[in-house]
């Protein structure tokens, strides 16, 4: 079994369970195939498992890490985004929505990448932000009871590596939901799905 999953919180684990996306943050790995560093690039993309007709072996010796997710909202949570190459439409609408939802950066379509992905990393690093569960957006991760949770539906759904659990209700003034609450998915990516972008999630048929 590889290291090569990730959790919400951005976290590269050992899991038997299998993704429904791939990642990449550059070359994580040594010739042993043992995970050495979190990152080595500053653009954490999600890509496809399958694209036109590519075939590599996971994880080779000087070759980037490929990495695994459940489904796109965890991937977005560990603070990647759509990969330019193997999903331009996808990557155009998170663009768009991005810059939508935060203005304050005054990026446009024109603006390179690279500069959203600053901001995802300065976040990334920065740890959760807070904000009440009731102004946040379905697809986005929170922790609840000590642990990551999904607002799906207006409902919270447990994160494990092989799906989610029951809904619960996040009742207000029920102790932990009546407080800001912290969140795990990246607060510009956060602003992007408030302005549109819908991310896939493991729950969807």
């Amino acid at each position: 079994m590889l290291q090569n999953r990730v959790d919400p919180y951005g976290n590269i684990i050992f899991t038997p369970a299998r993704g429904a996306w791939m990642g990449n943050r550059g070359l994580l790995h040594d010739a042993q195939q043992h995970i050495r560093r979190p990152f080595r690039l500053k653009a954490w993309i999600i890509c496809v498992l399958q694209f036109k007709g590519r075939h590599r072996p996971v994880m080779a010796p000087g070759q980037y890490t490929e990495l695994f997710f459940l489904d796109e909202a965890t991937a977005l949570s560990a603070g990647h985004r759509p990969c330019a190459e193997c999903r331009r439409e996808d990557f155009n609408r998170f663009k768009a929505a991005w810059i939508a939802g935060n203005p304050e950066y005054g990026f446009t379509m024109k603006t390179p990448i690279g500069q959203i992905d600053e901001v995802l990393h300065a976040e990334r690093t920065g740890g959760p932000h807070e904000e009440p569960i009731d102004a946040l957006p379905d697809g986005t991760f929170v922790v609840f009871q000590n642990t990551p949770h999904l607002l799906y539906k207006g409902l919270l759904r447990k994160w494990s590596p092989e799906g989610y659990g029951d809904p619960v209700v996040p009742t207000m003034g029920s102790g932990e939901t009546d407080r800001p609450m912290r969140v795990l998915t990246p607060a510009s990516t956060v602003n992007a799905i408030r302005a549109g972008y819908c991310p896939q999630v493991g729950l969807e048929k």
